[in-house]
């Protein structure tokens, strides 16, 4: 799945390993995650969106287009 998280955490200037912990999550998980490699569950779904103010649609593209 398609992210914007490397550029949403690079405007914001913040490495890997903040992004990691203001998620609770290993630096690894958001390597992952950036890479396309691993699909976030729902609840960090969220927590992403709600960290950076955005719609999770606005983040994670999983490539259909809708209706």
């Amino acid at each position: 799945m398609k992210n914007r998280l490397k550029e949403l955490r690079g405007i914001r200037g913040w490495s890997q390993a903040h992004l990691a912990e203001q998620l609770d999550v290993s630096r690894q998980t958001v390597i992952s995650l950036e890479n396309g490699k691993y699909d976030p569950s729902l609840p960090l779904a969220f927590r992403i969106a709600r960290l950076f103010g955005e719609p999770i649609e606005a983040i994670f593209d999983d490539g259909h287009e809708a209706g």
